[in-house]
């Protein structure tokens, strides 16, 4: 229970913070069609958030949804570090969304198969979802990579600062035999070896490439709560109205 109870925060807590990431990009966007399709996919992650987060309520006896995603400490959050970052600069978002809804769609195409049946339904519906937020990053990657010459510059050099954070994604957890072992989820090296060989291939389309990494540990530590210092000001701005007003039923 434990291991499948830790794999549902991880992925929930992924889902609401880069989705609130994402809808800080509302008003934002360097053209309209990117600024509806940010806010469409916030939406998106924060509705996944939510369907794990009820997952967790109903089959685990944990708090209701909104006291899960808006009133715990960030000690507590199991998020990776990657989805912590402020929107920077397009590039980055748009690197950020590529390696991390890659990793997205393949975890749920492998939880589609779980041993524990609500996830194994809810990661059908969600697979079909992040079709769009894939094919949207790859867009994005191919019309950059084989844009300007400052365009493809800048896509490689947020791709070698990202790529290392985003192997924390793929941080274990102490649950990690557990869960293979019980089917119900195949690992987090399964996983990054899929994730890798994939988005090597599409990166080649783009002319772009993945840079070796001399620091193995950069990135780690979310899953065990260790966070950047961009978690604590952001959580704080997403649940000042909760706090100011607890109890109050929305």
């Amino acid at each position: 229970m434990q291991a499948t109870k830790e794999l549902l925060f991880k992925m929930a807590d992924d889902a609401l913070i880069i989705g609130h990431r994402h809808s800080e990009w509302t008003g934002l966007g360097p053209i309209l069609e990117e600024d509806i399709a940010l806010s469409s996919m916030a939406q998106d992650k924060i509705g996944h958030a939510l369907a794990l987060y009820t997952i967790l309520h109903e089959q685990f006896g944990e708090a209701d949804p909104d006291t899960l995603a808006f009133l715990r400490e960030e000690k507590d959050f199991k998020c990776c570090q990657l989805v912590e970052y402020p929107i920077g600069e397009y590039d980055f978002t748009i690197t950020r969304q590529f390696l991390f809804d890659h990793a997205e769609i393949l975890r749920y195409e492998l939880l589609a198969q779980s041993s524990f049946e609500p996830l194994a339904r809810l990661a059908k519906k969600i697979h079909g979802e992040l079709k769009y937020h894939v094919l949207h990053a790859n867009s994005w990657m191919r019309r950059l990579g084989h844009g300007t010459d400052e365009s493809h510059a800048r896509m490689q050099a947020a791709i070698n600062s990202t790529y290392p954070l985003a192997l924390g994604i793929f941080e274990e957890g102490p649950f990690e035999d557990e869960l293979i072992e019980q089917k119900i989820f195949p690992g987090e090296k399964k996983l990054q070896q899929m994730w890798e060989e994939n988005i090597n291939e599409l990166l080649g389309r783009a002319h772009l490439h993945l840079p070796s990494v001399s620091d193995a540990t950069v990135g780690l530590g979310g899953r065990n709560g260790y966070h950047t210092e961009h978690l604590a000001p952001l959580l704080e701005e997403m649940t000042q109205v909760i706090r100011m007003e607890t109890g109050v039923e929305w």
